[in-house]
């Protein structure tokens, strides 16, 4: 995997490459820029905002059940141990 310093070093070797040549218009260089940057996006093993978000929620969940669990065992430990 590449590593992130040499993925932005290669984006603003590009960009400035992109920008020197002004006879670009506009709209051109604007989707150069946006090419240039989604590729090396691709490149960083990225995920979306709403795949964080869906982790987090999932994260959450389990999380709960998992303190549920924990406190269903403490009570069982103890009713074992006030039972002997």
């Amino acid at each position: 995997m590449l590593q992130p310093k040499a993925i932005f070093d290669a984006i603003g070797t590009q960009a400035v490459r992109l920008l020197s040549n002004s006879a670009l218009p506009k709209a051109e260089l604007e989707a150069q820029m946006k090419s240039l940057l989604q590729g090396a996006f691709n490149k960083l093993d990225l995920v979306s905002r709403e795949e964080f978000d869906a982790q987090v929620a999932v994260l959450a969940r389990t999380r709960s059940r998992l303190e549920a669990l924990e406190a269903k065992v403490l009570e069982l430990e103890q009713q074992l141990q006030s039972t002997k």
